[in-house]
């Protein structure tokens, strides 16, 4: 029995079994082959932040792997009558579910969640901190579209301080050997950078200058403090990828995005639907890449 918590946590073998799990579900699904399951296990998602994506691909997930899905949020809950998260968990393993998948607003909630659980556990995002399984989709997604991630240049940007992708991703990638390049306005760069790895800058076109993958981040206003981001229209103007800015800095590259989209902001739309994006790919093969996060948390061998 496993847990996956954070991208820092695991090595590069863990990774590249994740990622190849992940794409044999995919071909078996792809193909209409049977997919292994183990149907006696219930999981439940505990979901205490909004989300469609990632809790929709855990369920589909879940699914396909027959296991049985129970779903608890904050509305109608004991958490509305002053109940901790750690008692909440605690009831829920009582009550036999066989492994617990935890989104939350504060940065390591989803740790304490899984001491207490004691089974597996998997962050599906947890303030600020990690958000794992997206950027195990992504590895795949790359992977995909470049054939490896070894050796290629990616530049993540946006607003890097508030996200638990771009941090799950600078580790994955980094551990994959990949080049990182972090960028964004000063306000939205983590104040010790050094303790992610990857460079920074803050000019978007030395970022995206020869990548081969460009990853935007969305402006997450609901974590920041008033006018930590400066105007909106500022940033689309400076930090926006676009069409002009590829062609430009890098006309190979692939684009990709965690959701949802501000469109006009961080990305214009001739780049999101365009050819060069790869954000349908990211979000179906984040179905195949949680299945796989199960399999792998629940120590089963998929042949």
């Amino acid at each position: 029995m496993r847990q996956l918590l954070a991208i820092r946590y695991l090595n590069r073998p863990d990774i590249e079994d994740i990622i190849e799990r992940a794409a044999a579900h995919r071909e078996r699904i792809k193909e209409r082959k049977p997919v292994p399951q183990r149907s006696h296990l219930s999981v439940g998602l505990l979901f205490f932040e909004d989300s469609t994506r990632t809790r929709v691909s855990f369920e589909q997930a879940a699914a396909y792997l027959g296991h049985r899905t129970v779903s608890f949020t904050t509305v109608g809950s004991s958490l509305r009558k002053g109940e901790t998260l750690r008692d909440t968990v605690l009831t829920l393993r009582d009550e036999g579910l066989d492994a617990i998948v935890v989104r939350h607003p504060s940065s390591g909630a989803c740790n304490l969640a899984a001491r207490e659980f004691g089974g597996p556990c998997v962050n599906a995002g947890d303030g600020s901190h990690e958000h794992p399984t997206q950027a195990l989709g992504d590895a795949l997604t790359i992977q995909d579209r470049k054939g490896t991630i070894e050796g290629l240049t990616v530049a993540i940007v946006g607003d890097v301080v508030h996200s638990r992708v771009a941090r799950s991703n600078a580790w994955l990638l980094s551990k994959m050997g990949a080049a990182v390049r972090l960028c964004g306005p000063s306000s939205l760069m983590p104040s010790q950078m050094t303790k992610l790895p990857g460079t920074h800058c803050y000019d978007v076109r030395e970022a995206v200058h020869g990548a081969d993958v460009v990853m935007c981040l969305r402006l997450q206003k609901e974590r920041m403090a008033d006018g930590l981001a400066g105007s909106v229209r500022d940033y689309a103007n400076n930090f926006q990828v676009n069409r002009r800015l590829l062609a430009r800095h890098a006309p190979e590259a692939i684009v990709m995005h965690p959701g949802p989209l501000n469109r006009g902001v961080e990305i214009d739309d001739a780049t999101a639907d365009g050819p060069s994006s790869a954000i349908g790919d990211q979000v179906r093969n984040s179905v195949f890449v949680r299945m796989a996060v199960l399999d792998w948390c629940f120590g089963e061998v998929t042949a």
